[in-house]
C-alpha cells in the first residue's frame, strides 16, 4: 500500500480556492498581540502571544467573568447592595468615588468596572465574592479558575489589575477569556458597547467609557482598555461584521492614541483581508481514490459535513490544496468509511485537514475479476527486471 498525494480536486471547489492570495502577517507596534476569527477558531495573528505580561485593567475581565457566574448561579443578585470596605475605599486611579460604608448595588458595580474601568468597584466584588473575604483570597481564586478555563500563562494578585509582582496574563489568554465571556453571558454582554455611565452626578470626571473603537462604525462592542507605566495601553477589543467576529488583544502601545490607531487598523485588517468560503458541499465528490480489488477501479471522496473556511480575501496566488491517502484501497468498501484527508495551507494561516469519506460502497470484485487482478501483479513482478527491483 502507498501513501498517495493528489493535489487536483473538484472544480467548485478549486475555484474557491484560487480566489485565495497568500498575504503578510500584520505588523504590528505592539509588543503582544493576538487575534481570532472567533467562528471559525483561526488564529489571524500571534505575536508572543504567550509571553505572560502585565495586563493592567485588562485583567477586570476576569473578575467580571466571576461575577458572571455568580449572578448566573444565584450567589449574587443584580439588586443586591454590598458595602464598600476601607480597603476598596483606598484605590486611585480610575473608580467610581466610591466611599467607605455606603452599599452599592451589584447591577450598578458590574456596570462600573465594564465602563468605568472602576478599582473600587472591583474590589467591593472581589471582598463579596472571595472564599476568606479579602482581595487576596479572591485574587488566588481568579488564578484558580483562569487555569480551570484553560488560560494557563495568567496568574492574579489582585482583582483590578493595579501593578503587582506577578500580576501576569498573556494576550491568548485574554482573547480566550474574552471569548467565553461573549459566549457564555450574551445578557451581560452589551454592558461592554455602553459608551457613559453615570453613576454620580456629583462625581461626573469619571463617566466615559475609554473603548476607543466605540461608535467608529466598525462594529465595535467591547471590551476593555488597560493602561499603567509598566504595561503601557493595550485593549481588549471585539468587532462583528455580519456573521463573523473577530476578537484581539494587544499591549505594549506607547500612547492612547497609537492604540486607538492600531486597534482600528486590526480589525479592518481582520475583515477586510478574510472572508468565509465554502470549500466544498457535504456529500460532495472532490476527488477519487483507486480500489483494489474492488467491483469498481475508483471510489469518490467527499466530506460529511458543509466545509467552510477563513481564507485569504485578495484575487491572486491560488492556496495549496491536496487530497492524501494510503492506498489503493482494498474492497470491500462501506459507504461512509473514512479513507483520506483534504489538506488546505493557506499561506499565512494555519494549516486545515478535513476527513473524507467513501462517497458509495464499493463492493469486492468477482472471483474470476479477483483472479486475474493477482495474475496480472504476479506478471508484472516476473517481467520486472532484478536491476529495476534494486
Amino acid at each position: 500500500m502507498f501513501r498517495h498525494s493528489r493535489s487536483l480536486i473538484a472544480a467548485s471547489a478549486a475555484a474557491l480556492l484560487l480566489a485565495a492570495n497568500p498575504l503578510a502577517a500584520f505588523d504590528t507596534d505592539a509588543t503582544a498581540a493576538f487575534v481570532l476569527d472567533e467562528k471559525t477558531g483561526t488564529v489571524l495573528l500571534a505575536k508572543n502571544a504567550d509571553m505572560a505580561l502585565p495586563p493592567a485593567s485588562m485583567s477586570k475581565l476576569m473578575t467580571l467573568y466571576i461575577a458572571f457566574e455568580a449572578v448566573r448561579d444565584g450567589r449574587l443578585k443584580l439588586d443586591e447592595r454590598l458595602p464598600v470596605s476601607a480597603h476598596a475605599n483606598s484605590f486611585g486611579g480610575s473608580t467610581l468615588f466610591l466611599r467607605e460604608g455606603e452599599r452599592v448595588s451589584v447591577e450598578d458595580l458590574i456596570r462600573g468596572v465594564i465602563v468605568l474601568s472602576g478599582n473600587d468597584a472591583c474590589v467591593v466584588l472581589a471582598e463579596a465574592l472571595s472564599p476568606d473575604g479579602s482581595e487576596r483570597g479572591f485574587a488566588r481564586m481568579m488564578t484558580q479558575r483562569a487555569q480551570q478555563l484553560g488560560m494557563t500563562n495568567s496568574t492574579f494578585k489582585n482583582s483590578s489589575g493595579w501593578p503587582a509582582d506577578g500580576h501576569r496574563m498573556s494576550m491568548r489568554d485574554l482573547t480566550l477569556l474574552a471569548q467565553r465571556i461573549i459566549e457564555d453571558f450574551p445578557e451581560f454582554y452589551p454592558m461592554f458597547a455602553e459608551k457613559e455611565f453615570l453613576f454620580d452626578e456629583q462625581e461626573s470626571q469619571n463617566r466615559f467609557n475609554r473603548n476607543p473603537l466605540l461608535g467608529l462604525g466598525i462594529g465595535a462592542d467591547g471590551l476593555k482598555t488597560g493602561h499603567t507605566q509598566e504595561a503601557g495601553y493595550g485593549l481588549v477589543g471585539s468587532a462583528k461584521q455580519g456573521d463573523r467576529r473577530v476578537i484581539f488583544t494587544i499591549t505594549g502601545l506607547g500612547t492612547a492614541a497609537a492604540r486607538a490607531q492600531e486597534s482600528e487598523s486590526i480589525v479592518n485588517w481582520a475583515f477586510r483581508q478574510f472572508a468565509e468560503r465554502t470549500v466544498t458541499k457535504a456529500g460532495a465528490v472532490i476527488a477519487e481514490a483507486d480500489v483494489w480489488m474492488g467491483a469498481q477501479d475508483t471510489v469518490g471522496l467527499a466530506a460529511k459535513d458543509d466545509v467552510t473556511l477563513l481564507l485569504p480575501n485578495t484575487p491572486g496566488s491560488s492556496v495549496k490544496a491536496e487530497v492524501v491517502y494510503t492506498g489503493p484501497i482494498e474492497a470491500p468498501i462501506v459507504q461512509g468509511r473514512q479513507l483520506a484527508e483534504l489538506i488546505i495551507s493557506p499561506e499565512g494561516l494555519p494549516e486545515h485537514r478535513i476527513p473524507l469519506f467513501a462517497a458509495t460502497e464499493v463492493p469486492a470484485s468477482g472471483f474470476v475479476a479477483r483472479m486475474m487482478n493477482v495474475s496480472q501483479v504476479l506478471l508484472g513482478r516476473m517481467q520486472t527486471s532484478p536491476e529495476d527491483t534494486m
